[in-house]
């Protein structure tokens, strides 16, 4: 095959990587493009013509051979190869590739001096063969010891592409391996830059920090090694994950992440005027919280932390995060609180109702599974606001903070992997609803996708999701990605709302603007609703609660009692006038029940006891027979149910007396 181009203006066009009118940059480009696996084309310029010829007769007659000897090669099948590479050389010896390839073999199979002569053939035939000018490097260096006339090839190969960095990386290899660890380092880091998504550079950088006492460069370079590689079945990667996990055991007990806290918290007591403490708490369900000041009526923050936990540190910053977080929204007068109460909580136990039979009919009892749903419902609530925010802070935390990277390292893939434990457990998914293991699922899923990406380690497989459920995440993580770089105060709440709806679970949570809740006037009904409303990550708890009740009792005050529940607490009185204390009491259990799943005190006849048949009750029937039945047959615990109607009753007593 013959092809001729004029050389005008037209061949600059098509061939943009033609720089100046240039005959020798002409036959180089063209030679390089119409170059085929091992086959080069003749090159010739007449004037104002150039022309190629390419051997279509030997492609077509060798290709065959050629990419089978490669494929054996490959596989470690030299026996093989050798005899169909030695017919390829017999009848083209001017192929500067095939002497190549054989030098390789026979390097390999441990012929250094005939490797060296094939490979010497090869560069007779193209001196430019810069696999071949490192080969022989490679073999002067880690065979002969021959440093002096390894770098001679070496820096003929460089010479040719100073963007080789394959022979930069082989430069410095064999220089560490000859115990010239800042030389080898020098060379590189020169090919990391040239492409850093070779494993091999990354890894030999991290050898080279670790012999010079560099752990946290050591531990970087791991990691970017086991990201480049992303071949959890590869020695090297393999060898990498060891070695990072080992340099980060050994990072976090260097103090350097107690630091980076201790600044990040000064740093926020200044912005937000408060003090933050910091206290040990072994009884902690977690390994760290953090209490805002205004929700629990301080004038400081309070972060709680286990002491024993390893790499705490990283959680302790991960704490601090949620409260810039929260800051920064506050100050742009967008900060959005959680919430959820009876009403939500209720739908959550109807939704789930089958569920609930098949755990009854399975011999569960009723409290048990009343403790079971509710520790359900607040777990995944909490999840499905903390796994879009926390994404943020992770991603945060690693790109500001690398001497905290080996502590996130350690907690983040500790997570994980209580993650995976979670909702692979078969005994969990046999109890649990399935729309809300899949849903925990999913968000554990998007988690283990940002520690893949900082970390270069997959646990995708192990969570067993199925493909719609791997499909989600994806997405989900790609919403994620549209708010990475530029995310504005407030935003992570966009995506606790749009992950809420697209999982279907938004009508079990309720994103309230701060200023809305703190400033609107409450009413009974709405103090009833929200009493056991959480914020989920501002970690209210029964500080806050005891706080909403006392609320509630003095906006009674204010209001004066409830005649509604007084007219009902004189029915329940009547009714219960001539009854048993013991049946008094199951009524007022089966009552408890009922409220386990939340009563709505606007709601009308539409709940039902199974102990009084043929009475149907409104929300705040059902109310004041849960105050009586529990005054009259259980007055020790009364208080426990934080029913404010002490006056509705002493009024409903008085009205219930003979006349």
């Amino acid at each position: 095959m013959q092809i001729v181009h004029k050389i005008d203006g037209f061949l600059y066009t098509i061939f943009p990587e033609l720089t100046e009118e240039d005959n020798n940059q002409i036959i180089n480009v063209l030679e390089k493009y119409y170059t085929f696996g091992p086959f080069k084309p003749t090159v010739t310029i007449d004037g104002d013509f150039v022309t190629i010829k390419i051997d279509t007769s030997t492609i077509i007659s060798h290709e065959a051979d050629y990419r089978k000897t490669v494929a054996l090669c490959e596989r470690g099948k030299y026996a093989e190869a050798k005899p169909i590479l030695k017919k390829l050389i017999d009848t083209n010896p001017g192929n500067s590739e095939y002497h190549r390839i054989m030098g390789q073999i026979l390097s390999d199979e441990g012929d250094q001096e005939e490797a060296i002569n094939s490979l010497i053939d090869s560069l007779k035939w193209d001196p430019k063969n810069g696999y071949a000018l490192t080969m022989i490097g490679n073999i002067f260096a880690k065979f002969k010891n021959d440093i002096d006339t390894a770098m001679k090839y070496y820096d003929q190969a460089l010479k040719i592409n100073p963007d080789d960095h394959l022979a930069m990386n082989n430069i410095g290899a064999n220089l560490l391996q000859l115990g010239k660890i800042q030389q080898g380092i020098d060379y590189l880091e020169k090919a990391y830059s040239l492409n850093p998504q070779y494993p091999n550079t990354s890894y030999g950088l991290h050898i080279a920090y670790d012999k010079l006492g560099y752990p946290l460069s050591a531990f970087d370079y791991a990691i970017k090694c086991m990201k480049a590689s992303r071949n959890p079945q590869d020695g090297m990667y393999r060898s990498a994950y060891a070695s990072a996990g080992k340099l980060a055991e050994e990072l976090c007990k260097s103090g350097a992440g107690l630091k980076v806290f201790e600044e990040f918290k000064s740093y926020l007591e200044t912005k937000t005027g408060k003090q933050i403490r910091v206290e040990e708490d072994q009884t902690l369900p977690t390994a760290a919280k953090i209490e805002f000041a205004e929700y629990y009526e301080r004038d400081y923050h309070l972060i709680k932390f286990k002491p024993t936990y390893f790499a705490v540190d990283h959680l302790k910053m991960h704490e601090l995060m949620h409260l810039e977080f929260a800051t920064e929204a506050r100050e742009a007068h967008c900060n959005m609180l959680f919430m959820s109460g009876r009403e939500k909580k209720a739908r959550f136990i109807k939704d789930n109702e089958k569920d609930l039979k098949r755990l009854s009919r399975e011999g569960i009892d009723d409290e048990s599974i009343s403790n079971f749903m509710g520790a359900l419902y607040d777990g995944i609530n909490n999840q499905i606001f903390n796994a879009p925010i926390d994404l943020f802070i992770e991603d945060f935390l690693f790109e500001n903070y690398p001497e905290l990277q080996p502590y996130q390292f350690i907690s983040l893939h500790q997570l994980i992997k209580e993650g995976i434990a979670a909702v692979t457990d078969k005994k969990a998914a046999k109890l649990t609803p399935s729309h809300i293991l899949s849903v925990s699922k999913i968000l554990n899923i998007v988690n283990a996708i940002l520690f893949k990406e900082l970390y270069g380690i997959d646990v995708l497989k192990q969570f067993n999701a199925l493909p719609l459920e791997m499909k989600e995440a994806e997405r989900m993580w790609a919403e994620y990605l549209d708010y990475r770089k530029d995310r504005k105060p407030g935003e992570e709440y966009e995506l606790v709302q749009h992950w809420g709806e697209d999982l279907r679970m938004e009508n079990y949570f309720e994103l309230m603007d701060e200023e809305d809740y703190r400033n609107r006037p409450k009413s009974v009904e709405e103090v009833l609703d929200s009493i056991e409303a959480d914020p989920y990550g501002l970690n209210v708890d029964k500080n806050f609660k005891e706080k909403q009740t006392k609320d509630f009792l003095d906006t009674q005050e204010s209001i004066g009692t409830n005649s509604a529940v007084m007219w009902f607490m004189v029915d329940a009185l009547q009714f219960f006038k001539k009854m048993p204390k013991e049946k008094i009491k199951a009524i007022a259990f089966e009552i408890a029940v009922i409220g386990t799943q939340g009563i709505n005190p606007a709601q009308d006849h539409s709940y039902k006891v199974n102990s009084i048949p043929g009475k149907e009750f409104s929300g705040y029937h059902l109310l004041a027979f849960y105050y009586v039945s529990w005054k009259l047959a259980i007055p020790e615990m009364l208080a426990q149910l934080q029913l404010p109607y002490d006056e509705e009753y002493k009024l409903a007593m008085t009205m219930n007396k003979p006349q």
